[in-house]
């Protein structure tokens, strides 16, 4: 496992400092690094894909678990010593990537690899979490479970229930495609450099079909009308798109508001609106 000392030696050999614009927070804590690959359930032969690596902590711990790895790193600083560990690892098992995560075209990727399922885990960057995961699940199939660290309010919502004050967008994304749950608090002094922020670590579990047979682009095109406007009742949010009729038809209140609506509500007042 690769501890502090080691990641700032890899640094300083290598003359590279963590960019703050990508995000850059390194584990250097072995101990995180085996309740990630632990909790992710990383068995020998499981297909996995890295996003962000950085200098390789984790992809040692998934190595060592006998992951097959497909490794996407964006930072083409961090090739070399990335490339580095893993040659010391001797790791065959190993392929890197150099792209971007954010802007990945999953279709692509997965055209000339194995079919599958993979599992996701990664450290990622706060500042894109919620998109590399929300683009997986809806344009990746092949990835069956996440478990990645993020911002401790970013897994929060991700696993928020209906009526909870955190509950949104990703939520309801999140709930359509399978369930997620947040699975331990990662401490701040793990990471080099300390990030100012706490994280967590959620796990998402891909369901075998999404929870609600409505037309997705309906769907989520009401709940991102209703969330933009989430203090007012769904009469007053929707009103241009859902009539009465229609809340009668999904037996929604129009009184509600969209944090009450779970998965399957949401659901019904898409094939209703329909």
């Amino acid at each position: 496992m690769l501890g502090a000392a080691a990641v700032r030696d890899l640094l300083d050999r290598h003359d590279i400092a963590p960019s703050r614009a990508l995000g850059q927070n390194f584990v250097v804590d072995p101990n995180t690094i085996e309740r990630i690959v632990r909790a992710a359930g990383v068995a020998t032969g499981d297909n996995v894909i890295e996003i962000g690596p950085g200098v390789g902590s984790l992809t040692v711990g998934l190595v060592a678990a006998g992951a097959e790895i497909v490794a996407i790193e964006l930072d083409h600083h961090l090739l070399a010593p990335l490339g580095e560990v893993i040659a010391e690892m001797g790791a065959g098992q190993v392929e890197l990537v150099h792209a971007d995560a954010t802007t990945i075209v999953w279709s692509e990727f997965f055209a000339d690899r194995s079919a599958g399922p993979y599992k996701l885990i990664a450290n990622l960057p706060y500042n894109v979490a919620a998109s590399v995961v929300l683009r997986a699940l809806d344009e990746a199939p092949q990835i069956s479970e996440i478990v990645v660290m993020v911002q401790r309010e970013v897994a929060e919502r991700m696993a928020a229930p209906p009526g909870s004050a955190v509950y949104g967008i990703p939520s309801v994304k999140v709930a359509y495609w399978g369930s997620a749950r947040v699975v331990g608090k990662v401490p701040a002094t793990v990471f080099h450099p300390v990030p100012k922020v706490e994280s967590s670590l959620v796990r998402i579990v891909r369901a075998a079909q999404p929870a609600t047979t409505a037309e997705p682009e309906l769907l989520f095109a009401l709940v991102r009308q209703a969330f933009g406007q989430r203090r007012k009742m769904l009469r007053k949010s929707l009103g241009h798109v859902v009539d009465d009729t229609m809340f009668a038809a999904a037996d929604v209140a129009p009184t509600a508001r969209p944090q009450d609506l779970s998965i399957l509500d949401w659901g019904r007042l898409a094939i209703a609106a329909g």
